[in-house]
């Protein structure tokens, strides 16, 4: 970038050229200079109203676009990769259980609304009197679905037109897709995620949560707990005689759901596996729950202050069960054999078996693979790790190996092609990758020795790959919608946002009162069917969640088959 001369005096105009210059020279500028700005305005809110970031970047996109800046598309397919399998690793989890319960009637879903799209943009065509070019044109933008676009360019020729026909036509379906893209993207991502809500009166975030409470898969608010404590370690003063003389082992059989951790005995800490005698005025450090610590207050004496002896560190963990030896126990057995003997107290909080909480009565029977929950002073818990497997510990550590191999066999499976008819159908490398992200989520909750990727590095995996597909689409429809504009008029606008809306309003209400879709899932499954991840993105975004991946993967899936479909279908339902 230039210096402006004194002759032109640093005018804006010349400075805004350089500006120019420099964003088509470098273009990763206005890839991140479309996201600040999508980001920031997102955010706002204006009274109770706010476009969200991916609206607001798509928006910023194609204003940034119209200085003619050209993105490559492996940068959108980067993004758009690191978006899919993040929400599939996130909703994994609960997405096979729900597949089980909701998998046929999510397929046909997504065949009605896509029906319901083919039907309007051929009316719309029709009335407007298009050809077969701006017609499956107007599809493909109005369910922003680039794929059905694909599939009309390559079978323009079977119409029997001379090249320059044909080639004139490919251009005008290509005009289209730019003019309604942005509507299709935008308008329902707008209307997913803000106003059917309102209208069903569904309040999303609290949909969610009640599912996940449901399905087993409740993820806890960022920085945010309970004042609930399950075990607590108090310290007390030995004032009952009938104590004095035993050793904490042997006063840990007459406590109820409680036992030392500890004891001072005159200037000596001394831990609850030495041999030593209870002395009268000695001080026992007691976990429990607080309801142990009260019954156990009246068996021993006093609460009183020590912050020395209870100054041992504690962890609360959770271990993988993988040791043969250690699985096909009761709940019971183990608790009697592990947790309470040798002078290592250690609480079992909860217990996971692939992915779903389940209650530890003392007969449940532990498998292996179960991940357990216990709290207890970490050299014991440290022993007890060595007895039952893997200590699954949190992390800020990204298991990127798990991740990479994900989305290469996801798109390896999703470029195979099968032929039906002249046609090629295959579930493309986005949704082999979406595939194989809920495929290698769930496999991470169920053996939870390997594929760990923390909760902040999803959040950057999910928003940056969304919002950053979301800026390069922006910016490369920039210039193609302001000219097709100009040559068709305001009328493809309008027929843009007539294939988009009435698929979108049929989806909710056929969804909401016909198939009746939990409302956690409804509109995931209205995104997925209209094939917009854009919308998508907004959902997650308005319910703070990624429960709407669970409704979306299925009708997406789908959608695109039937949609690579109707873009033959429309080129011969219109000549």
């Amino acid at each position: 970038m230039r210096d402006p001369s004194p002759a032109d005096g640093g005018s804006p105009e010349i400075l805004m050229h350089e500006i120019v210059d420099v964003l088509r020279d470098n273009p990763e500028i206005a890839i991140f200079l479309t996201l600040a700005i999508g980001f920031w305005f997102g955010s706002l809110k204006f009274g109770s109203f706010s476009l969200g970031a991916v609206t607001s970047t798509l928006i910023a996109g194609l204003l940034i676009g119209q200085l003619n800046i050209h993105i490559a598309s492996i940068v959108e397919d980067t993004f758009f990769t690191m978006f899919l399998f993040a929400v599939g690793y996130s909703a994994g989890p609960k997405f096979f259980p729900a597949l089980k319960k909701d998998g046929l009637p999510q397929v046909l879903f997504a065949v009605i609304v896509c029906f319901s799209g083919l039907l309007t943009a051929y009316a719309a065509a029709r009335l407007l009197g298009y050809g077969p070019g701006l017609a499956a044109g107007l599809l493909a933008g109005g369910y922003t679905n680039s794929g059905t676009l694909g599939v009309a360019a390559a079978n323009m020729k079977e119409l029997g037109l001379s090249p320059a026909e044909t080639a004139s036509m490919a251009s005008l379906a290509a005009i289209a897709y730019a003019v309604t893209y942005p509507f299709g993207a935008a308008g329902s991502a707008w209307f997913l995620s803000s106003l059917a809500p309102k209208v069903l009166g569904i309040d999303l975030p609290t949909a969610c949560r009640e599912y996940e409470a449901e399905m087993g898969g409740r993820q806890a608010e960022p920085g945010v707990g309970s004042a609930y404590r399950p075990v607590l370690t108090r310290s007390f003063r030995v004032e009952n005689s009938d104590l004095v003389g035993r050793t904490p082992r042997e006063l840990n059989g007459t406590l109820k759901d409680a036992f030392i951790t500890r004891q001072r005995e005159g200037g000596r800490l001394l831990e609850p596996d030495v041999d030593a005698v209870i002395e009268r005025g000695a001080t026992l450090a007691i976990a429990g729950s607080p309801q142990a610590l009260r019954v156990a207050e009246k068996q021993v004496g006093p609460e009183v202050d020590d912050a020395e002896l209870l100054a041992y560190p504690t962890e609360e963990l959770d271990i993988v069960v993988i040791n043969k030896e250690a699985a096909n126990r009761s709940v019971g057995e183990l608790e009697h054999d592990e947790l309470v003997q040798y002078g290592r107290p250690i609480f079992l909080l909860r217990l996971a078996r692939a992915g779903r909480d389940l209650t530890p009565t003392p007969d449940l029977k532990i498998r292996r693979w179960d991940v357990l929950t216990v709290h207890g002073a970490r050299k014991h818990v440290e022993q007890l790790v060595k007895s039952l497997g893997y200590a699954d510990r949190p992390t800020s550590k990204s298991d990127i190996a798990f991740m990479g191999a994900g989305v290469v066999i996801g798109s390896l499976v999703g470029v195979l092609t099968v032929h039906v008819g002249g046609i090629p159908l295959s579930l493309s490398p986005s949704v082999g990758t979406l595939v194989a992200g809920l495929v290698f989520g769930y496999l991470r909750s169920v053996y939870r020795t390997f594929g760990r990727i923390p909760e902040p590095a999803v959040w950057v995996f999910n928003n940056v790959g969304l919002n950053g597909f979301i800026a390069v689409v922006g910016l490369n429809a920039g210039p193609g919608l302001v000219s097709g504009l100009m040559t068709n008029g305001i009328s493809l606008f309008l027929a843009g946002i007539l294939v988009t809306m009435v698929p979108l309003v049929v989806a909710v209400f056929t969804g909401r009162y016909l198939f009746k879709f939990h409302p956690a899932i409804l509109f995931g499954a209205c995104a997925g069917a209209r094939t917009t991840s854009a919308a998508l993105g907004a959902v997650q975004e308005a319910s703070r969640s990624t429960t709407p991946v669970i409704g979306y993967t299925v009708p997406y899936a789908v959608g695109r088959l039937v949609l690579a479909v109707f873009g033959v279908v429309i080129l011969h339902l219109m000549k």
